[in-house]
């Protein structure tokens, strides 16, 4: 996952088995949003019983247990934390989620969404919250831009994991690069808005002072697109989230990651400021799920083990 802690502007980040439980959490990417390019699984009606006998349930707003629903913003292009299978959303973030709504006794609904407008989407009552891989930063928190600049209310995270950036080059690495210091003068690419962003724009200031030519970036929508980007030659790296990248390494004979990782943080659950009963029960749906073994089993599915937390926290991101 380069980290999606990608900070992007303030509106913005740096994804197993369903249980066939009766309340089980549906995760789907269905309908074509008009103008908007999202995609949606059906809203269904209200919590059935069994939903609302479900350990959590009372915890939830009453718009949200009436509703039997979490609507969700992502970003579904971020293997292997979200991403779309055919119409169906996929992913850590979905499984997490299938976990947690057994806790609640609801469904979370997933939407697709461009990654450095889904704050601002989920401000104007568009989503309940935002699952997609976004890393918990202070100016995401107090509403900040990238420039310390007030521009919203900010949002509340429930975090719920960790990770770092990485750097990610064609296999063999032809131009032996190990760490973001040896990209001065070089292109490469990264997702817009992500922390991995960040990280770039401030190592072409720490190129200039170091009097080298500054690197370019070429930021793109999704880091699928940036990979394309990379594999045909036109970039020598690919910033990104640590899990994203390991997966793209992992998963053909294109790409490596090299170096270590930079500027680990918090991956949160994003919550609209002020809507604390939400961000509690999203909270206590994630304890339940650390303490009874199927968090674990997740991470473990998508392997993503070194990024787990020990329980869950409000805004701890820096």
């Amino acid at each position: 996952m380069t980290a999606r802690n990608s900070r992007r502007p303030a509106d913005v980040r740096r994804r197993s088995a369903r249980m066939a439980a009766p309340i089980a959490v549906l995760v789907t990417g269905a309908l074509m949003l008009t103008g908007c390019g999202d995609q949606t699984g059906s809203a269904g009606g209200g919590a059935d019983k069994q939903g609302s006998k479900a350990p959590l349930f009372d915890k939830l707003p009453k718009k949200i247990q009436k509703a039997g629903v979490i609507k969700v913003g992502t970003d579904a292009a971020y293997k292997p934390m979200e991403y779309k299978e055919g119409q169906k959303i996929v992913g850590l973030d979905p499984d997490l989620a299938n976990a947690m709504g057994e806790q609640l006794g609801v469904r979370f609904q997933f939407t697709n969404g461009t990654f450095d407008g889904l704050i601002t989407s989920m401000q104007t009552g568009r989503f309940d919250m935002i699952m997609s891989s976004m890393t918990d930063t202070k100016d995401r928190q107090e509403g900040l831009d990238d420039k310390g600049k007030k521009v919203g209310k900010g949002v509340d995270f429930v975090d719920y994991l960790t990770a770092g950036s990485s750097i990610l080059v064609k296999k063999g690495n032809p131009e032996k690069i190990e760490s973001v210091d040896q990209l001065c003068g070089k292109k490469v690419a990264t997702q817009r808005g992500t922390t991995s962003h960040e990280i770039l724009k401030k190592q072409i200031d720490k190129c200039k002072k170091n009097r080298e030519r500054p690197l370019t970036i070429e930021p793109f929508d999704t880091d699928d697109e940036a990979r394309v980007r990379l594999k045909a030659g036109g970039v020598v790296a690919d910033i990104s989230d640590f899990p994203v990248a390991a997966n793209a390494a992992k998963s053909g004979d294109d790409f490596e990651v090299v170096g270590e990782q930079m500027e680990s943080a918090p991956y949160g659950m994003a919550v609209s400021k002020g809507n604390d009963e939400l961000s509690g029960a999203l909270k206590e749906a994630l304890t339940k799920i650390i303490e009874d073994g199927s968090y674990k089993k997740a991470l473990k599915k998508w392997g993503v083990e070194d990024g787990g937390v020990s329980e869950a926290k409000i805004n701890s991101g820096t």
